[in-house]
């Protein structure tokens, strides 16, 4: 009986063993394939990142772009004979453009500027000034499309003094205004050569600002101290969570009536015309308005300064970009959402 007994438990075992051996085996054999295919997810996201790190030029040939549009309207629309008319003489018109191209046609770079708080677009904007002070010729000229409510002084700043290199390079500098471009905005614009804006744009707002919420008594009547030590009498002005002194509010105004000299100095420098008595007070007026007052040149959108210079020059949009990683692109979207809604309620 014990050797009946013994003999049945040794295949048992044999098969117990063997069918652990098969799933350690399997399970090895599982693991070797995820570690492969984590190797291989991990190399390729390097890989993607390092050609996701190049930055982009991107350009568009607007006279390309309106002679699309206009023949995608007349085919559809003409007799086909007449279609068939119209399309030798845009073949004739095209070859004549690319001899007087080879002559050295005049080029119009087109640069669009979206503005927000903190003037994000400036890095892009240095990197396409710089791109058209080393490509332009005699006779280019350059249109800033501008759509910028204010924000940050030095962001501004930095903004309004990239679009005054190509302005002291002697390239005559065209701002157009199709909705706004309102104190750290109307700062960039007054460095034109000059400056078109719609009818109903929203342009000047000459001034200054700083604004903070203090919480100093919520804090003190739920029993929190908050302690603030500086090195320097004015090294902080203003606290959000101290209380206040009437010295660091008159420190701030002064800090506020400086900037302001300052926005106004460079404003006269560019356009020395203007009454900055009556114009630098903070308030904005609109297009028809801004001309009578001398912020604006001339009312005129920027689809029509460009429809008209096609005429004459090649139109060339230019815009660069430069990669971002996935969460700093939710990020600044999400801070871009925040801003909008602010400049709306402070509007």
């Amino acid at each position: 009986m014990n050797e009946l007994l013994h003999t049945r438990v040794l295949p048992m075992m044999d098969l117990l063993l063997e069918s652990m051996f098969e799933y350690l085996l399997f399970l090895a054999k599982t693991l070797t394939l995820l570690a492969g295919i984590a190797v291989l997810l991990v190399l390729g996201m390097r890989v993607r990142r390092f050609s996701d790190r190049g930055e982009h030029l991107e350009i568009t040939d607007l006279n390309d772009r309106y002679q699309t549009l206009t023949r995608a309207l007349k085919e559809s629309s003409l007799p086909r004979r007449v279609f068939k008319d119209f399309i030798k003489s845009e073949r004739k018109r095209e070859r004549a453009r690319d001899k007087a191209a080879e002559s050295g046609r005049p080029r119009l770079f087109v640069i669009e500027f979206n503005g927000d708080i903190r003037a994000s677009e400036v890095g892009a904007l240095r990197v396409l000034v710089t791109t058209i002070l080393l490509e332009a010729k005699q006779g280019d000229e350059v249109l800033v499309r501008l759509d910028n409510a204010g924000g940050m002084v030095s962001e501004h700043g930095l903004a309004a003094s990239q679009l005054a290199r190509i302005r002291s390079s002697d390239i005559p500098l065209t701002v157009a205004v199709d909705k706004v471009a309102a104190s750290g905005g109307y700062l960039m614009a007054a460095v034109a050569n000059r400056i078109i804006a719609a009818p109903f744009a929203i342009l000047g707002s000459i001034g200054v600002l700083a604004e903070a919420p203090n919480f100093h008594r919520l804090l003190q009547r739920h029993g929190v101290d908050f302690e603030l030590h500086t090195a320097g009498a004015f090294k902080r002005t203003l606290t959000l969570f101290g209380e206040n002194t009437d010295e660091g509010r008159q420190k701030l105004r002064e800090q506020l009536e400086e900037t302001h000299r300052l926005f106004k100095d460079f404003v006269l420098e560019y356009r020395p015309g203007l009454d900055l008595e009556r114009l630098a007070t903070g308030e904005y007026w609109h297009g028809q308005r801004a001309v009578e007052l001398g912020l604006v040149d001339a009312i005129q959108t920027s689809d029509d300064f460009l429809l008209a210079a096609s005429a004459e020059k090649d139109l060339l949009k230019i815009k660069y970009s430069a990669h971002k990683k996935p969460i700093e692109r939710l990020l600044s979207s999400i801070q871009g959402g925040i801003e909008r809604v602010l400049a709306t309620w402070r509007g």
